[in-house]
């Protein structure tokens, strides 16, 4: 009978330990190692379009993904989202700011285009980090050959 307790009480202070590690309600935590294994999972996953992507997760006002690229993307513009890129693997070149060309609607405050006139090139690698406000064209260009594993954090703005 000792012994059961004994192991009951074991049991209990386990997984009273592995509840308290988990974190707070809503806390999440990806590592690097997590983070770069995207590569690898993403890329025999890629469209048409030579991209893949991943949600990870909505929290309240924001979200996070995590995206693929083999090739060029679309130019884009969020009229109420801010992203932020963090990239992982592979380099790109990020094209912001300007006028998006052949401008189209695919969802409410989604705007893609073909790509972006007037704006300013910024060469990205693993570990570089950028912020894009809401309404700012951006596009992101992949020399031939190559790709670019990124970590998105899209910020919903309040509404004016």
């Amino acid at each position: 009978m000792l012994k059961r307790q004994i192991v009951l009480t074991s049991l209990s202070l386990l997984i009273l330990t592995s509840l308290k590690a988990a974190g707070p309600s809503g806390f999440v935590h990806w590592s690097n190692a997590d983070l770069k294994a995207f590569t690898k999972k993403l890329a025999p996953k890629m469209n048409a379009q030579k991209m893949a992507s991943e949600q990870l997760g909505k929290h309240g006002n924001h979200s996070f993904m995590v995206a693929y690229r083999g090739a060029n993307g679309e130019a884009e513009l969020h009229e109420t989202q801010t992203d932020v890129f963090v990239a992982q693997s592979g380099e790109a070149t990020l094209v912001v700011g300007g006028t998006v060309l052949n401008v189209r609607t695919t969802a409410p405050g989604e705007i893609r285009g073909s790509g972006i006139q007037g704006g300013e090139s910024k060469k990205l690698g693993a570990g570089d980090v950028v912020h894009i406000p809401a309404g700012t064209p951006h596009q992101l260009m992949i020399d031939g050959g190559k790709h670019f594993t990124y970590l998105v954090l899209k910020i919903d703005q309040p509404e004016k």
